[in-house]
């Protein structure tokens, strides 16, 4: 099969396109543009034409190579940074780094997805979806992503590399919970116990939904985010916990979500309301095993991880689907100032792209 060789100079020259379009969650106008951004970098690297597929999270981008389809390359163009981040850390390259806001996480790994395909003179049988909400939880986008990922058989997800370089075999389920509690107000001072105080109640939560954690086997449950109160001198009447939950097994999952179902309160008249749910299930390391295996005979001694944090792969590999995860940038500093990417990386990663491919249309 002819392939064409990776330019890194073209690769910069578009991620500095992507990067300078910004591109927040939510934002459902700058990700507009995004997705038109992202798409004509598609058409002019791959030829054909890149679908914008509406949704209330702003445009998803589907791109298809025609053919039966064989594989899907998944990764999202919505990152963390708000409006304005650009201007405070513009895009640039020096000392062998790229820098500026979502180079790593996750505008790199796209652009050497679409290198790599560039490089192969056959496209057919893959398909490109680029959504606009992974950042903030994929609700718009889960089933489409899941949709293709069926399709297909078989999903490359160019999220950021693990330390390193190494590609990620494994994430774990991931999700967030909120725990709402309604007490009574009164008079600090002249009437404290006609109150509910529902900052207690909550501290008395929170060190119960601590104790859930397990994390010998990997489950962690970490609160993170609190609020209580009005004024200094009124008893609390309502107070929320937030808690970030991250499970590697799918009886894990069940057991937490139990857990907070059944949470009670520990003061009269407290009243407690549970929202959320682990929203991402696990991946296991079991359905990147082929893939990987793959990977590892196109580059001998490349690492293989398992890692805490989510993404679109915990969705496909689901399904049962073969999902192999951090085939995008090397680098480091996702969701941070000093987030970069080694440019030197990037021709290699690109081949990697192409060489996976071939191998999937060709088993």
């Amino acid at each position: 099969m002819t392939m064409h060789p990776v330019s890194v100079d073209a690769m910069i020259e578009d991620l500095r396109t992507l990067v300078e379009v910004e591109s927040p969650s939510r934002d459902l106008d700058a990700l507009a543009a995004s997705a038109k951004t992202v798409a004509a970098v598609i058409e002019r690297r791959l030829g054909g034409h890149a679908v914008l597929v509406e949704s209330e999270a702003g445009p998803h981008v589907h791109w298809s190579g025609g053919g039966e389809p064989q594989v899907l390359i998944l990764g999202h163009h919505d990152t963390v940074f708000p409006l304005g981040t650009l201007e405070r850390r513009p895009f640039k390259v020096e000392d062998g780094h790229a820098t500026g806001p979502g180079v790593f996480d996750m505008l790199g790994g796209l652009v050497q997805a679409i290198h790599g395909l560039a490089a192969l003179e056959d496209r057919s049988g893959v398909e490109i979806l680029v959504t606009a909400d992974e950042e903030v939880g994929s609700r718009s986008s889960r089933a489409l992503i899941e949709e293709r990922a069926l399709a297909c058989g078989a999903v490359l997800v160019f999220e950021g590399a693990a330390d390193g370089g190494g590609l990620k075999t494994g994430r774990k389920g991931c999700g967030t919970f909120q725990v709402s509690v309604t007490g009574r107000a009164s008079h600090a001072g002249l009437e404290p116990a006609a109150g509910v105080n529902a900052l207690i109640e909550a501290a008395h939560q929170v060190l119960d939904i601590e104790a859930l954690g397990r994390p010998e086997i990997g489950t962690t449950v970490t609160p993170t985010v609190a609020a209580a109160g009005t004024l200094d001198n009124v008893v609390p009447a309502e107070a929320t916990v937030v808690v970030d939950v991250r499970v590697e097994t799918a009886r894990e999952k069940e057991r937490i979500e139990a857990a907070f179902a059944a949470l009670t309160p520990h003061l009269d008249e407290a009243v407690i309301t549970v929202d959320g749910a682990i929203s991402r299930p696990p991946m296991p390391e079991s359905a990147s095993a082929e893939l990987f295996a793959v990977a590892e005979r196109l580059i001998p001694g490349i690492e293989g991880k398992a890692v805490g944090g989510g993404s679109d792969g915990n969705f496909t590999a689901a399904l049962g689907v073969a999902t192999l995860d951090g085939l995008g940038a090397v680098g480091g500093g996702a969701h941070a100032d000093h987030e970069y990417l080694v440019v030197d990386a990037m021709a290699g990663r690109a081949d990697l792209v192409a060489g996976l491919v071939k191998a999937i249309r060709h088993k």
